[in-house]
């Protein structure tokens, strides 16, 4: 299983189990809730109506009844009125108090009732809780199902005393139907349920976002380690928190094996390269202790001077490479000709190309213009030119061309000498890889070049989000460089 679904069903597990629990609590807290705000106000109820039943009671012959009072007057009078109330959205169109009284002793003396229920006058009530403990002095109250096994049918009765000073006459008890708030009730667990289950929803999404991000951010790493390893040159991705760090430690972890290696590197082919230079100084140096004739050691002179020259561009061009590709971005991008760039190259070469018997043709498209190094990209084209040059025929042209391509910009550099064998094609602009160039006049063998100079085009179009491609042009090699139009 893949890490998202992991860290998402995990997350849906923990907050559907934390959601079911909560839920449930809620919804086992409205009925309790209910009871508890109904009992309070029926407390209320009940001392109000023991103060008004008192003179009515005080009155009362010992074996008499309430039936005729003012009090039971009054009572069903409040039983008969007409109702039709909207209490949030709910209606209420019966009132559903039961109020009765009972003397000293516990007999019921007036009972208003329920609707259509029988009264209960002359009922010995005294065992029952409501009148049993507020007769002793205490708070009484109960809670009796008509139906044992249905809740719904619960009725709740609270009861206070009436005094005559410190005297307990009587009991008078209000009773009320749990049924009659059954439907405020259900209400309040139907929004429960549903508000519960809208923010299970929105938790759900929240956790699927961050989930979403997590993955992306592992998968930005994964993507980012799979590139080092392939030998790509990528940016560390830019992350927040621990991912953020381990982002940074896998890039400082990068560029230092990628030190260590470059290094390694360097000196293996460094060691090969000057191997040969070396050589022949050091030849043409133990050849010169020796008495020769003045031609001869012209000769040998030339030779360590033109080796020397060889080393130095040798030095030269693997400090600027290096510099090169320790670089990950160009610092300050500026809008860049790129008209103004080839015809710069052209001069910078024309002198080279003169003396090698080589014109150079420019043909530009139009004005184009890229975000970049200006500096760089004439030294990308100076060293195509270079090359290009080294492998033209005297008396033939170099064509460096600028045309439009989409969104790109292609710089096109072509020479019509021997061309490059397709085996080789893979391995130009590789470090220490070049192909023998032609004789040249005055020369015994092919020269044959560092194979630095098209390593340092390849980094330069890369820090400009560009490629180099290669091409057999039939006769000779084009090379075409492909950079994002500003």
């Amino acid at each position: 299983m893949k890490l998202g679904l992991r860290v998402l069903l995990g997350f849906f597990v923990i907050n559907g189990i934390a959601a079911f629990i909560g839920l449930r609590l809620f919804v086992a807290e409205v009925r309790p809730s209910v009871r508890e705000v109904m009992e309070d106000l029926m407390v209320d109820t009940a001392n109000i109506l023991a103060e008004l039943v008192r003179d009515d009671l005080a009155r009362m012959p010992a074996t008499g009844t309430l039936e005729a009072s003012p009090f039971a007057q009054r009572v069903r009078d409040y039983a008969n009125r007409p109702l039709d109330a909207k209490i949030w959205g709910l209606a209420k169109r019966t009132l559903d108090y039961r109020v009765y009284v009972t003397d000293a002793k516990g007999r019921v003396v007036f009972d208003s009732g329920f609707r259509g229920s029988p009264s209960a006058v002359g009922t010995d009530y005294s065992q029952w809780r409501d009148v049993a403990l507020t007769l002793s002095g205490r708070y009484g109250a109960r809670a009796t199902r008509e139906v044992h096994t249905d809740e719904t049918t619960s009725v709740m009765y609270v009861a206070a005393p009436v005094r005559s000073g410190d005297t307990v006459m009587g009991v008078l008890t209000v009773a009320k139907p749990m049924s009659t708030v059954q439907q405020f009730v259900s209400r309040a667990e139907r929004e429960i349920l549903v508000r519960g289950a809208a923010l299970l929803g929105v938790s759900a999404l929240v956790g699927a976002l961050i989930t979403g991000w997590l993955v992306w951010s592992v998968r930005r790493l994964r993507r980012y380690a799979q590139g080092v390893q392939l030998g790509q040159r990528l940016a560390a991705p830019r992350l927040s928190g621990e991912l953020g760090e381990l982002a940074l430690a896998m890039e400082d972890m990068q560029q230092r094996l990628e030190g260590r290696e470059h290094v390694e590197g360097l000196v293996r082919a460094l060691t090969h390269e000057l191997k040969s230079p070396l050589t022949a100084i050091a030849g043409a140096a133990e050849l010169l202790r020796d008495d020769l004739p003045a031609a001869d050691r012209e000769i040998f002179s030339e030779q360590i001077q033109t080796q020397s020259v060889r080393l130095r561009q040798l030095v030269e061009r693997l400090l600027e490479l290096s510099k090169l590709e320790h670089r990950r971005k160009l610092e300050a991008p500026a809008r860049i000709d790129l008209a103004a760039c080839l015809h710069a190259a052209q001069a910078a070469a024309a002198a080279r190309a003169l003396q090698r018997g080589v014109a150079i043709d420019v043909a530009i498209e139009r004005a184009m213009w890229i975000a970049g190094d200006a500096q760089l990209m004439q030294m990308a084209l100076s060293n195509l030119l270079d090359n290009a040059i080294d492998f033209e025929p005297a008396g033939g042209t170099v064509l460096l061309a600028l045309r439009a391509a989409g969104q790109q910009a292609v710089i096109s550099v072509r020479d019509h000498g021997i061309g490059v064998p397709e085996y080789a094609m893979p391995r130009l602009g590789e470090r220490f890889f070049s192909m023998p160039r032609p004789v040249v006049a005055g020369e015994d063998t092919p020269n044959k070049g560092s194979g630095l100079g098209l390593a340092i085009v390849r980094q330069i179009i890369e820090l400009h989000g560009g490629t180099v491609e290669f091409a057999d042009a039939a006769p000779g090699l084009r090379v075409e460089l492909r950079v994002p139009l500003a």
